[in-house]
């Protein structure tokens, strides 16, 4: 991890080379003079392709209609590749956007790097107060805001209601009766239970925090994720994969959990509502009502899922701040996420667009906020993002038979330690 000095040099070169490390080589900026934004925001959304990325560039489309002048250049970035490519384009000076869509752990990183500009007294950070506090938790660092929230999800059990009609089967509570129902699907109707993600440990998130564990206890600078729970949150994924009561993947895990469900060869997968659109598109869930969502099954200790979501960030190398901050206040404003709600189903971080009809009526938000509420924030760290590294070797590897759950854990547990310098 770069800090200190390092942090600080970037910000200092950044200032001497503004002319020539911007998101695009050929921004002319923007015009103050006339009182009339101008020149090009360069906005790198993260967001799934072939469904939420459509609604996102019509969005930003309908900023430039408010601001002829402006022209905002989108570009998906696969969010797998994002918060490496835009520390390596900041880092060298050429390349990074103007505006960034940063998951949540990404925030405190980039902040802690130099990379993102301070948006506190900016037109980008509008009505700070409307912001839900556990969405807006992530966009501190240091004392500053470096982002302003634009949704805000966790995790649940999505459910093909059909196959657990034919398998005479209800919505399991309990790890345990997760297994118990699977047994009686795969008997009555030939499907698995459970399709579980192996290729990215924020799906073993909601297990750790199960059994009672957790990643670090940032409080007291610990490591805690080759605790006893930790171990034991490792054993009870491992034994769903074993017992079969679930199938899993060590690679290619998103493609293969969405279309394994979409089209009926499982019964269930943890998923968030950022799935939601996707999910509806399967041949499965044509019908709409066919797909139930519940809260993901307890552990020994506890129900949880993480506390997800996504910022926007500005770079602060942009060339463009005035459009910059501008973009960020429309993405993120009621009327926006509303309509954000109404077409993908995704949580709204502003307390106030909950008043708003589309997010009202909305069944999936309906479900999600209690869940959000009670959800398990991650730490805000500038090493949470690099957390998931060094535990997703080591959870691929426990579900796939390549090591034990407690070789699994001390691995990583080692791995966090060398990380966070000084730490126990």
């Amino acid at each position: 991890m770069r800090r200190g000095i390092t942090a600080t040099a970037l910000v200092a070169a950044l200032a001497l080379a503004a002319t020539a490390c911007g998101s695009d080589d050929k921004s002319d900026g923007s015009s103050k003079s006339s009182g009339e934004l101008s020149g090009t925001v360069t906005w790198w959304d993260t967001s799934t392709v072939g469904s939420e990325d459509k609604v996102f560039k019509k969005i930003a489309e309908d900023f430039e209609k408010q601001h002829p002048k402006v022209d905002v250049k989108y570009v998906n970035v696969p969010f797998g590749e994002a918060q490496n490519k835009f520390k390596n384009a900041a880092q060298s000076g050429s390349g990074a956007p103007d505006v960034i869509r940063s998951e949540v752990a990404w925030t405190p990183e980039f902040a802690d790097l130099g990379y993102l500009a301070p948006l506190d007294g900016t037109p980008a950070l509008q009505k700070a107060d409307d912001f839900l506090k556990q969405a807006a938790a992530s966009t501190k660092y240091n004392g500053k805001t470096y982002a302003v929230p634009q949704v805000i999800d966790s995790m649940g059990i999505f459910y093909n209601k059909k196959i657990f009609k034919e398998a005479g089967v209800e919505v399991p509570t309990t790890v345990e009766q997760l297994k118990t129902v699977s047994k009686k699907i795969k008997e009555k109707t030939g499907k698995t239970g459970l399709y579980l993600r192996g290729d990215d440990a924020y799906w073993f998130l909601s297990f750790l925090y199960g059994e009672g564990g957790d990643l670090v206890d940032a409080s007291t600078k610990s490591v805690t994720v080759d605790n006893p729970e930790g171990v034991k949150a490792m054993k009870v994924v491992k034994d769903l994969v074993d017992s079969g009561a679930a199938k899993t993947d060590a690679t290619d895990g998103w493609e293969n959990m969405q279309s394994s469900f979409k089209d009926g060869k499982v019964a269930m997968i943890i998923n968030g509502p950022w799935a939601v659109a996707d999910t509806y598109a399967g041949a499965e869930f044509k019908d709409k009502a066919n797909l139930g969502v519940a809260p993901v099954p307890a552990g020994s200790a506890a129900q949880g899922a993480p506390q997800g979501g996504h910022n926007l960030a500005v770079y602060a190398g942009s060339k463009n701040l005035d459009a910059s901050y501008a973009f960020v206040d429309y993405m993120t404003s009621t009327k926006t996420q509303a309509q954000v709600t109404k077409e993908l189903n995704l949580l709204p971080t502003r307390t106030s667009a909950y008043s708003q009809e589309a997010v009202v009526d909305n069944e999936i938000v309906g479900f999600f906020k209690p869940v959000v509420e009670t959800a398990v924030e991650r730490p805000w760290i500038p090493e949470t993002g690099s957390l998931f590294a060094p535990l997703v070797t080591e959870y691929t590897k426990v579900l796939t038979g390549q090591t034990t759950p407690e070789k699994a854990a001390k691995a990583t547990g080692d791995s966090y330690r060398k990380l966070l310098k000084g730490w126990k």
